[in-house]
């Protein structure tokens, strides 16, 4: 014991190797941003040295915040600048220390220390000096913000932060270029909507600053034009927007001011509730004062209820959210529909529909309503944009979830809703006596509707009744939030079903299937999201599928056991035949061709899959020169191969291999591929497995994935899929992955076979074995998959790819489809181009057509 306790305990001094090169770390970072160190340091103590917990005191903030008041009136011409160093309190001094040392340090990364300095002190005083100008001009016109706001003293540390990590966006890579960008302008404008302090529009001015420095600071010129990105990030920037405008109005209620044009909700949660006969006697529509706006929003507020009525639809909607990222349709629908929703309920409680029902008009010639026009016109205008968005980015969301899950949910839905309004209703009638004034049934049914929307959309609408005991109360304020808790908990069981045809169990015993073996190669696409499940009676053969303009393209040939393989596709065939579905099996290897010419059927090449033998792998001769060569050339480089899995990646290296997945795309004229071709969603599958290129730097230069093949519970097999390189690379780095990944299988004796794949659209030559249905090489649809595959060789370098892999000296097994009727060739050309590029824009097609041309 005393000798193992002599062991361990250095390993807790600073003078062990692990301590050792933390310091070293540590120093290197410091070296690399020591601005950024320095600032969050000067912040620091300043913070505790003027108050910690409660911010700055008063002498402080009159002498050191700016605003207007304290430029304009004062003459406190250095406080655009002195204000970034101080904080409000200490919660924002922690965001502060964070954001200086992560978004600040980020920054002089990519640029250097001298220019993070000029563009954090320029984005200080001209993102201030901006707001307070707009604030003076506010002001001499009388405009209510402006004067609402005029005495505030700002103490903001994030002003220079977004201005500065803009500037750093114009060095940063096309990912995080285009992701700096969005989250800082969407949560500049967030803020500015729902919270509105002065401190708000000094960021934004600030953030638009740092772009246009970052841009004079490049060296090179700058491309601000939209690039295309891939599927997955495309999602992820839509469901991070979706996410950042529904937590918005949330930010009104933890701000210390809520001047925004969105605030309302913050407001209603801060204040007494007024007298209810003072409010509705005095305050009526036709004469809106910005005080009755504000009295008529606290009168319904007067219980957890209408609180909740007010945040479980912005739960909802980070629900739909998380859906969004992970590509589910469902989310896109649920998030339109209750932005749309909204949309259109503002609109009619505004009044800003030309026939609204209500009993009075806006004055819009009056200059003195135009601000609380304004406030209307925003408040509708923000959610129906985000649907509108989501609705024309629809395709980006593949993922189908199943229909009887669909169903059901819209019809508890309704149902819901129809039950609390008749419980409304009815119990309210029995308890008439208990609202102030008395209710009668209609009032009841015309005040049904208000009961399940946020109190902000009723602010300006005039209050009819309320209650005036516990149990009128309850159900008055309750029934609108049991009906969103219905909402959200069917869209979170409706998100969880999975996909269509594929429910957790369908998917489990998928995988059991595919592990005892069957299916070839390529059988582990059928894992894949996107695809529907098959399952014969005997439930041991599995086939994928997806339906796409009413064909039914298998995604690979039958998985399981190869003697009911036959009876399988037959009955598989007949279901489609039910369903009024094109039956067409596709990426089938020359064993089936047999099967599929008893049937009588037609097959036709695709394409051929390359397969390499572990067992035989012997890199020399002449023939081999190239591979060799990129295994020398990465070994001079420091490069090495690093074999993992998604799961023990370091966030490091996952975001490099994002950037990577983007550059690729952007070179692209069409989208990205999809069906059986993987992108970066089908890389977290924990029975994927990586090889990465990595250098001395811990810089991915690229990556490659590998889905497994399984005997009897044993893998023997690895399918390439994944396949992206950096720009910059080395050549041949590709080259020198796979030969690593073949000279690690070589060393295990269970492994039988490595492919590389088929490369789609491109051919040796070679073709499956003859069959009374094969079509001749010179057939209408021989030519048709030849024409499409030297068309879109300049775009996806199928051909190209090929090539590539005939380095390896591999074997060419010929892959086929097979169809019940010709007739049916161009309805199955057409789903194939749509199930392969099912994001396809109007406008791609058309410039692909001319392209063509």
């Amino acid at each position: 014991m005393t000798e193992q306790r002599r062991e361990t305990a250095p390993r807790w001094k600073w003078t062990t190797p692990r301590w050792a090169a933390l310091r070293r770390v540590a120093r290197h970072q410091a070296a690399r941003q020591p601005f950024a160190l320095a600032y969050a340091l000067v912040l620091l103590v300043l913070a505790l040295a003027t108050g910690p917990l409660h911010g700055s005191t008063r002498p402080v903030r009159l002498l050191l915040g700016t605003g207007y008041e304290s430029v304009v009136e004062q003459g406190h011409w250095w406080t655009p600048l002195t204000s970034v160093f101080l904080v409000d309190n200490g919660a924002e001094l922690l965001l502060a220390l964070a954001g200086a040392v992560i978004l600040l340090g980020y920054a002089e990364r990519l640029m250097g220390s001298g220019r993070t300095i000029i563009v954090f002190a320029s984005s200080a005083v001209l993102g201030a000096a901006g707001g307070i100008l707009l604030q003076d001009i506010g002001v001499a016109g009388g405009e209510l913000w402006s004067r609402g706001v005029s005495e505030l003293f700002a103490l903001d540390p994030f002003t220079p932060i977004f201005g500065t990590i803009m500037a750093a966006s114009c060095y940063a890579g096309p990912l995080w270029r285009r992701r700096i960008r969005v989250f800082t302008i969407s949560a500049a404008m967030v803020l500015l909507l729902y919270s509105g302090q002065p401190s708000d529009v000094y960021r934004l001015i600030a953030a638009l600053v740092g772009l246009g420095i970052g841009a004079l600071f490049r060296p090179s010129r700058i491309d601000f034009t939209w690039r295309r990105s891939s599927h997955h990030e495309t999602r992820t920037l839509l469901a991070a927007v979706a996410g950042v405008l529904a937590v918005g109005p949330l930010i009104t209620i933890f701000s210390g001011a809520r001047f925004g044009l969105l605030a309302p909700l913050g407001l209603l949660l801060t204040q007494d509730v007024p007298a209810a006969t003072d409010v509705v006697d005095r305050c009526l529509l036709g004469n809106i004062t910005r005080q009755c706006v504000h009295e008529l929003t606290l009168e319904r507020i007067g219980g957890p209820g209408p609180v909740l009525v007010s945040l479980l639809p912005l739960l909802t909607l980070l629900v739909a959210a998380f859906g969004l990222a992970r590509g589910r349709r469902f989310a896109a629908w649920l998030a339109i529909v209750v932005n749309a929703g909204m949309a259109v309920l503002g609109a009619w409680y505004y009044g800003l529909l030309p026939v609204s029902g209500q009993p009075y008009v806006w004055r819009w010639h009056s200059a003195h309503y135009w601000e609380i026009a304004l406030v209307l016109v925003v408040s509708v205008l923000v959610p129906l944009a985000t649907a509108i968005v989501l609705a024309a980015n629809l395709r980006r969301f593949p993922v189908r979830g199943r229909p009887g899950r669909r169903r059901r949910f819209a019809l508890t839905v309704v149902l819901s809703f129809l039950g609390l309004a008749s419980l409304y209703v009815g119990a309210g009638w029995l308890l008439r006596d208990s609202f102030r004034p008395r209710v009668t049934l209609i009032d009841l049914v015309t005040d049904v509707p208000e009961r399940f929307i946020p109190v902000g959309f009723l602010r300006l609408e005039r209050l009819s009744f309320l209650p005036t005991d516990w149990i009128s109360a309850a159900l008055y304020q309750w029934v609108g939030p049991v009906f969103w808790i219905i909402v959200i908990v069917g869209a979170i069981l409706s998100l969880r079903s999975g996909t269509a045809g594929v429910g957790r169990d369908d998917q489990a015993r998928l995988r059991e299937i595919h592990t005892r073996g069957g299916g070839g190669s390529l059988a582990f696409m059928a894992t894949w999201e996107g695809n529907s499940i098959w399952f014969n009676r005997a439930g041991d053969v599995a086939i994928a599928y997806r339906v796409v303009n009413g064909v039914a393209i298998t995604t690979t040939e039958p998985i399981g056991r190869a003697e009911h393989g036959a009876q399988a596709i037959s009955d598989f065939a007949t279901m489609c035949d039910d369903h009024g579905w094109i039956p067409v099996f596709y990426s089938l290897h020359g064993s089936w061709q047999a099967t599929f010419s008893r049937m009588g059927w037609q097959s036709m090449g695709i394409g051929e899959e390359t397969v390499l033998r572990p067992r035989s792998w012997d890199p020399t001769g002449k023939k081999w020169q190239d591979i060799r060569s990129s295994i020398n050339r990465a070994d001079r480089a420091g490069v090495r191969a690093v074999w993992t899995d998604h799961k023990a990646l370091g966030v490091f290296h996952s975001l490099q291999i994002t950037e990577i997945s983007e550059l690729w795309v952007q070179e692209k004229e069409l989208p990205e591929l999809g069906f059986t071709l993987g992108g970066l969603d089908e890389l977290h599958d924990p029975a994927v497995r990586l090889m990465l290129a990595v250098d001395a730097d811990e810089r991915v230069h690229a990556v490659t994935s590998w889905m497994p093949s399984y005997r009897d519970g044993i893998v023997v097999g690895w399918t390439l899929d994944f396949m992206r390189r950096r720009p910059d690379s080395m050549n041949g780095v590709m080259e020198f992955l796979i030969a690593r990944t073949m000279q690690m299988m070589s060393e295990q004796p269970e492994i039988e076979f490595l492919s590389l794949s088929a490369a789609p659209l491109a051919q040796t030559g070679a073709q499956p074995g003859a069959g009374a249905g094969q079509e001749r090489a010179g057939s209408l649809a021989a030519r048709m998959l030849d024409f499409l595959g030297r068309s879109l060789e300049p775009v996806y370098g199928f051909r190209s790819l090929l090539a590539f892999k005939r380095k390896f000296q591999p074997e060419f097994q010929p892959l086929f489809m097979a169809y019940p009727d010709p007739v049916a060739l161009p309805a199955i050309g057409i789903a194939l181009a749509r199930a392969y590029l099912p994001t396809l824009s109007m406008r791609e097609a058309l410039a692909f057509a001319r392209g063509l041309g």
